[in-house]
């Protein structure tokens, strides 16, 4: 079990409204079940579901790992994980490609989160139903350094410094053509595409209007211009949008290899080597890797992790970061 405080953005709300909308246990109609079991106690007794909620209210809830079956549709899920550190407030993995970060249609178990409710039941109510401990994310495709989160007090913390932008974060790609700059920050917003719900645009607007889409910077430093036409770059993140890297890339001309959404598949027939180009067609993921994270801990650690180029993608660059 875990303690649930009621805030002033709660106040005067139904406690199953309250518990739907701002935890994991997901539905009102879920929430109001628990409760009938009496799962979801205050001062260890048991609560109904039109309890009017008043700031300072504490109610004891299922964590994470106590709903992992019909609770939530959460099983544990056993994948050998990457553990670069763990305490009693977060476990930091280097993430593969290939690894869905939560369930979703089409990966209803094999994901990050089932992994982590098998290897320990101590996770944050995360940022929805089904995404206990996450306090950032990576694409599908995307290898890299994550953190997950133990408990409430310590997501709020660390995501706080992911809005204000004091986390450090560092991703390497491999890209076509040469870019002509040495450095560049890349600065646009982001709205849907008007045409598919699942990728994100940046913004056009006229001089002068003001931007409706979600601000996203990118800084970019060229590492090596590759006799082979690609190149390896670093992208530094001021701010965290979905898709950031890939869209920025993709806006500048030089879509980052194995990019199948914001890239071109033909692409890749620009490149003499033959051999190189069967075996980026071959590619089950894209050349993107979250090398780097830094960011705090409630005692004021200060953790650092950089994690290798990942093997695979050895064949496009004979460097190693």
């Amino acid at each position: 079990m875990m303690d649930f405080t009621i805030t002033e953005l709660h106040s005067g709300l139904r406690l199953d409204v309250v518990l739907s909308e701002h935890t994991h246990l997901g539905s009102r109609s879920r929430v109001s079940k628990l409760i009938k079991e009496k799962k979801i106690l205050s001062a260890d007794k048991p609560v109904k579901p039109s309890h009017r909620c008043e700031v300072g209210d504490v109610f004891q809830i299922p964590a994470p790992g106590d709903l992992e079956t019909k609770d939530v549709g959460l099983k544990p899920f056993e994948i050998e994980l990457d553990i670069l550190f763990e305490n009693e407030d977060v476990i930091v993995v280097n993430k593969p490609a290939g690894l869905v970060m939560h369930p979703a249609p089409g990966h209803e178990q094999d994901t990050l989160v089932n992994a982590l409710i098998h290897h320990c039941k101590d996770l944050s109510m995360g940022t929805g139903e089904k995404r206990p401990g996450i306090v950032h994310r990576l694409d599908k495709d995307t290898s890299g350094v994550l953190v997950i989160a133990k408990n409430n007090a310590t997501h709020e913390y660390i995501a706080k410094q992911f809005k204000e932008r004091t986390t450090h974060r560092v991703y390497y790609a491999v890209v076509y053509g040469h870019p002509t700059f040495s450095e560049k920050t890349v600065e646009s917003h982001f709205i849907r595409h008007p045409k598919d719900r699942k990728k994100y645009v940046s913004e056009k607007y006229h001089e002068g209007a003001e931007p409706k889409g979600k601000k996203a910077i990118t800084h970019i430093e060229v590492i090596n211009k590759l006799p082979s036409g690609l190149s390896v770059i670093k992208c530094q993140l001021e701010t965290g949008r979905t898709h950031q890297i890939r869209i920025h890339c993709s806006d500048l001309g030089h879509a980052i290899v194995g990019d199948q959404v914001y890239g071109n598949s033909s692409r890749a027939n620009s490149l003499d080597s033959v051999k190189l180009r069967k075996d980026i067609q071959a590619m089950k993921r894209v050349a993107l890797h979250a090398a780097e994270l830094g960011f705090e801990l409630p005692n004021s650690e200060r953790l650092d992790f950089n994690k290798e180029w990942p093997s695979e993608l050895f064949f496009l660059w004979s460097g190693i970061l």
